[in-house]
């Protein structure tokens, strides 16, 4: 078996560091702009209204009888509101450092991605502030997570950790995209389609907890299709560890030409 030098594993190391750093800035900056962006409940829950009878007039389902009928399932309820809190961030990073140890290819793009659909996320924060559904009393819809627990969020007059007046886009949804995405384009065998399971398992709970309108969703989607487009050209091959860039690829053929 062999041994990496010292200088090597002191490389990878230093490497491995400077992406987690590199992580850790981007989320602390989303932070700071997040809570930068808070305020404006009026104009908040004005766009909330509005959305509410956009979908309404879309013709979209429900978000109450989504709610409905997972109150119709007390032993749910508390699964629902514990995938919410406890899923979206931990499987975010899990995938980046699985990526990062066996796909790094797969990982940078994953990381440029993950950047810049929470980055223009974060513009549609400040410029379009948003009350969630369970906010909106008069429309019916319950505050599960406050009334079952675990609850992500404290009351909005009193919590300063968070900004609930940004619903829209839903990161939620969008993480969970490019999770899914990431690790289907990453890994091969017949199975690898199921990761699609979980953006439409965190879709259906956003809803059905009262924390997402679908509009959040297709907001987010529309964002992910636009980052995906600014990085199309660096993406990797499914199933394979390294992409092939034209210039390879012409390097590739001309044995075969000179030949």
């Amino acid at each position: 078996m062999t041994v990496a030098p010292p200088a090597a594993t002191r490389s990878r190391w230093l490497a491995a560091l400077r992406e987690l750093g590199l992580v850790a800035v981007m989320f602390v900056i989303y932070k700071i702009g997040r809570l930068a962006a808070n305020g404006h409940v009026g104009e908040a829950f004005g766009n909330a209204r509005r959305v509410w009878d956009l979908e309404r007039w879309l013709h979209l389902p429900g978000e109450l009888s989504v709610q409905h009928r997972l109150l119709s399932w007390h032993a749910l309820v508390e699964v629902a509101n514990c995938y919410y809190a406890y899923i979206h961030f931990p499987a975010t990073v899990a995938c980046l450092i699985w990526l990062y140890l066996r796909r790094p290819a797969h990982y940078r793009w994953t990381r440029n991605v993950l950047a810049l659909v929470t980055g223009a996320a974060l513009l549609v924060h400040f410029v379009m502030p948003l009350a969630p559904p369970r906010m909106l009393a008069d429309t019916g819809m319950l505050d599960l997570g406050r009334l079952y627990g675990p609850a992500v969020y404290g009351a909005p007059e009193t919590d300063q950790l968070s900004n609930q007046y940004a619903a829209m886009p839903s990161l939620h949804v969008g993480w969970a995209v490019v999770v899914a995405v990431a690790l289907i384009a990453a890994t091969s065998g017949r199975w690898r389609g199921w990761w699609l399971a979980h953006p439409v398992v965190t879709l259906l709970v956003v809803v059905a907890t009262g924390n997402h309108y679908w509009l959040d969703a297709i907001a987010a989607l529309v964002l992910l299709a636009l980052a995906y487009a600014v990085v199309r050209g660096h993406r990797p091959v499914a199933g394979a560890g390294t992409v092939v860039v034209p210039r390879q690829r012409a390097e590739l053929r001309e044995p075969a030409l000179r030949g």
